[in-house]
């Protein structure tokens, strides 16, 4: 079981449901609280470079409000051959990433900032995932298009969802393609002393 110690404030800096799930079943207890970060103030770079870029940004707005407090922000985007995949804003969009990504190998990176502002702690670091795809027709593309899942979904897909049918194959971390690489984040808050491992 995962019990803090010392019993130290643990901030998730995400509105992300999946980020919240993933937490809870790794049996952490912590608050939500949506950071304000403007993301159009990092500029573009290389998608690990730009996914720790986006989590310290987010972690640092909320992390200064309360500086007492351990905030673990992130971010996850998709690429393919270079190319970032975002969330799509339409139907047409949506079907345009899923033909991109049919039958091909794409890669997940996740980004995360661990910081607690009064200790002057602050980890960051990223993991990259590779996801491979079934070659999808036009129908099942259409279809899963009309489930509505894709959206807000980097990369048009919820592998943790109905989008776990048009997965192949997947090399890595899998809870960092649902959007946290909740091992490694455990990891660091143990070595950070944010939390214990007892019976």
């Amino acid at each position: 079981m995962t019990q803090p110690s010392h019993a130290p404030q643990l901030i998730l800096a995400s509105k992300s449901p999946r980020r919240y799930r993933l937490l809870k079943q790794a049996g952490l207890s912590f608050s939500v609280v949506v950071s304000r970060f403007d993301e159009s103030r990092i500029p573009p770079a290389a998608p690990d470079r730009l996914v720790i870029a986006l989590a310290e940004g987010k972690a640092a707005d909320v992390a200064e409000q309360y500086p007492e407090a351990w905030v673990i922000g992130a971010d996850t985007i998709v690429t393919i051959d270079g190319r970032i995949l975002g969330k799509p804003a339409s139907r047409s969009e949506a079907g345009k990433m899923l033909a991109l990504l049919s039958g091909t190998t794409h890669q997940v990176y996740t980004g995360y900032n661990i910081r607690c502002l009064s200790r002057g702690r602050s980890i960051s670091d990223f993991v990259r995932t590779d996801v491979r795809f079934k070659p999808l027709g036009a129908e099942e593309i259409e279809w899963y298009i009309h489930t509505d899942e894709p959206f807000d979904k980097a990369g048009a897909y919820a592998i943790q969802g109905l989008g776990t049918s048009l997965v192949r194959s997947v090399n890595g971390s899998y809870t960092n393609v649902v959007g946290l690489p909740v091992c490694e984040v455990i990891e660091c808050l143990i070595r950070e002393g944010v939390i214990t491992r007892t019976r």
